[in-house]
């Protein structure tokens, strides 16, 4: 197995098409088709099922591609590791929405212009999904709100704090003044999917209202959350920054409810030049609370 090989096949199962994948690797399609085969004939096994145009991994399939995505990151952390101070290569970012719309602009156009040598790729998830994608090798760090819901205490990766995030409970603009949990007169919460840690904080304190979790609206962005509470039929959690994002947010009753550390999240042991200069960039953009240097 080389490397060229895990990363045709990696990309093939990312995209479930060999055409698609093709056109991500800048190869024809020929050329990803044979380097396949060439690794099934390799290792005995078959990686995909064929269905038309559709390649759908196998159950031996399924075991290569996490092996491929540690093999493929371990490669570019040694190809980063013989450069020291000079990042470049690729760095695969996952982040939560809201950190990816409101931190990450001015940050990652920095990053950019010092090293426009580095590719950073940046993906966006709940928290939790995110440090799973960690774990996997399938993202090399994530930007997530700590501590992520269903991830144990003891997994193995190490964070650094980098943002403080005030968190508001948003409510219709009619609703009456909130100042304990027990003043709420909704019993619904607009927020996204299980792993989100925001959406936790907001079960946990509606929860205090009623005595039983409340019911949950799962949607996929803030505008959508925001919409849907401005019309009256829930609350939600949103981060100020993304209030402050807004042009002209919509009518709503805005309550205080936490602060919440957003953390850099990586394996237990990885460093690269790349990451320390994400890091730096993400220490200059919030010079009141400059995080130590990530440990080497």
């Amino acid at each position: 197995m080389d490397l060229a090989a895990l990363e045709i096949f990696r990309a093939v199962a990312a995209e479930g098409s060999v055409t698609r994948a093709a056109e991500r690797l800048g190869r024809v399609q020929s050329n990803v088709t044979t380097r396949v085969q060439q690794l099934e004939e390799q290792l005995g096994a078959t990686l995909f099922l064929r269905e038309g145009k559709r390649m759908v991994l196998t159950t031996a399939g399924e075991s290569l591609r996490g092996y491929a995505d540690r093999l493929l990151a371990l490669a570019e952390e040694a190809r980063q590791s013989v450069h020291p101070g000079q990042p470049g290569g690729r760095l695969r970012l996952g982040a939560m929405e809201s950190t990816a719309a409101a931190r990450l602009p001015q940050p990652l156009a920095q990053l950019h212009a010092q090293w426009p040598g580095l590719v950073l790729e940046l993906s966006t998830a709940p928290s939790r999904q995110l440090v799973e994608q960690v774990m996997s090798h399938t993202i090399d760090c994530a930007l997530v709100a700590w501590p992520p819901p269903g991830v144990d205490a003891d997994a193995p990766v190490e964070h650094t704090a980098v943002f403080t995030e005030t968190l508001l409970l948003a409510l219709p603009a009619d609703h009456p003044p909130v100042q304990t949990p027990q003043d709420l007169q909704l019993d619904t919460l607009a927020a996204f999917g299980n792993g989100c840690s925001y959406r936790r904080m907001g079960e946990s304190y509606m929860q205090l209202h009623s005595g039983a979790p409340p019911k949950v609206l799962e949607l996929a962005s803030y505008h959508a959350i925001l919409a849907c509470v401005a019309a009256g039929r829930c609350a939600g959690v949103v981060p100020q920054a993304v209030i402050d994002l807004m042009r002209e947010a919509p009518a709503l009753r805005l309550v205080p409810l936490a602060d919440c550390d957003t953390v850099l999240v990586r394996r237990r042991g990885y460093q690269s030049p790349a990451l320390d200069a994400l890091h730096a960039a993400l220490r200059a953009s919030t010079p009141s609370s400059l995080p130590e240097p990530l440990s080497r």
